[in-house]
């Protein structure tokens, strides 16, 4: 049961991923700045917790180094999360969750976040799927707003 849970969340993946193990990426409709200033709206908007905003290119320039494009954002929602650590408390690693937003070298860009189902798997969970499925659906219905709004 647990396999057939794992290839639907693989399969259901969206078509404007690219292909990592452990994270989904979605390409954005517009710039880094605009995409994460988006995402931090609507994880407030939505009663998140939002904790930080990372912005690594700027940390990158503090010490005269270069970084297209990367900004992190780290946040979460202790409903959806408390049960996963339930299941299995090493997950707590891995939480908050994060959104990595970043351009490509062709000048593309995309938001990455943990797959919940490789994350799942990681932590060896069992007995999860419905918390499981709840995040990832939550997840991908938010990166999928930022990535399409403005």
């Amino acid at each position: 049961m647990r396999n057939l849970f794992i290839l639907f969340l693989i399969f259901s993946l969206p078509l404007t991923s690219q292909a990592q193990i452990g994270l989904i990426t979605v390409e954005s409709n517009h710039d880094v700045q605009q995409t994460a200033t988006s995402l931090e709206k609507l994880i407030k908007q939505k009663g998140l917790t939002f904790f930080a905003k990372v912005d690594h290119t700027q940390n990158a320039t503090k010490v005269n180094m270069e970084l297209s494009p990367t900004v992190l954002l780290i946040f979460g929602n202790p409903k959806l999360g408390t049960p996963l650590m339930q299941c299995g408390q090493t997950y707590a690693i891995d939480l908050p969750q994060k959104a990595l937003i970043y351009e490509d070298k062709d000048g593309r860009v995309w938001i990455a976040y943990n797959d919940q189902a490789y994350l799942a798997e990681r932590h060896n969970l069992s007995d999860c799927e419905d918390s499981i499925k709840k995040v990832e659906s939550a997840l991908s219905a938010l990166i999928q707003e930022a990535a399409n709004s403005l």
